[in-house]
C-alpha cells in the first residue's frame, strides 16, 4: 500500500489531534498530558497547514504541519501513527513538506526539537538539517524535566 498526499481540510482537525497525541506519547517521560488539541490544532490549521499522509480510504498514517514565511518554511509535529513508524513515512512527509515549501518560494526548512529528545539531532541531520539555535520551552507547566528547543535548519 502507497500513500497518498494531501493537505488537510478543516475537518481532519480532530483526527490530526488524535494521531498527534497517539505519536507523541513516546514523550511522556517528560511531558504531562496530551502534545495537543483539537482547539490547538485548529489554531495551528488558521497559521499554516497540516500535510496529511493517509491509506487511500481516509485513515490518516502520518501528518505534519506546515508555515511559510517569506524565504523560511517551517515544519513540526511531524507524527506517524505508532503501527506505521520505521517504515520511511516521516522522511517520505519532510520531503513533501520540504518540496511544498520550495515550489512556493521558501530557500530554507526550518524546525524546532525538544532537547531530551535525543534521537532526534542524528535522524533530522540524517536528512541534512543542522543545528542553528535554541530557544526557551514555552509550556512549561507540562513539563516533568528541565527543556529547551534545539533549532535545525536546511537549505533546499
Amino acid at each position: 500500500m502507497s500513500p497518498s498526499y494531501r493537505v488537510a481540510g478543516a475537518g481532519d482537525g480532530p483526527a490530526i489531534a488524535t494521531l498527534i497525541n497517539a505519536a507523541f506519547r513516546v514523550e511522556d517521560f517528560f511531558i504531562d498530558g496530551d502534545r495537543t488539541s483539537d482547539a490547538e490544532v485548529a489554531g495551528l490549521m488558521a497559521a499554516g497547514r497540516f500535510l496529511c499522509a493517509d491509506d487511500g480510504a481516509g485513515a490518516l498514517l502520518g501528518v505534519i504541519y506546515i508555515q511559510r514565511e517569506g524565504d523560511r518554511g517551517y515544519f513540526g509535529l511531524l507524527s506517524i501513527a505508532p503501527g506505521h513508524q520505521r517504515a520511511g513515512l516521516g522522511r517520505a512527509l519532510v520531503a513533501h513538506a520540504e518540496a511544498l515549501c520550495r515550489d512556493e518560494g521558501a530557500r530554507h526548512m526550518d524546525l524546532k526539537i525538544v532537547n531530551l529528545r535525543e534521537e532526534l539531532p542524528a535522524y533530522y541531520a540524517s536528512l541534512g538539517y543542522r543545528e542553528s539555535g535554541s530557544s526557551a520551552f514555552k509550556d512549561t507547566g507540562k513539563l516533568r524535566w528541565p527543556a529547551h528547543f534545539v533549532h535545525m535548519t536546511k537549505l533546499l
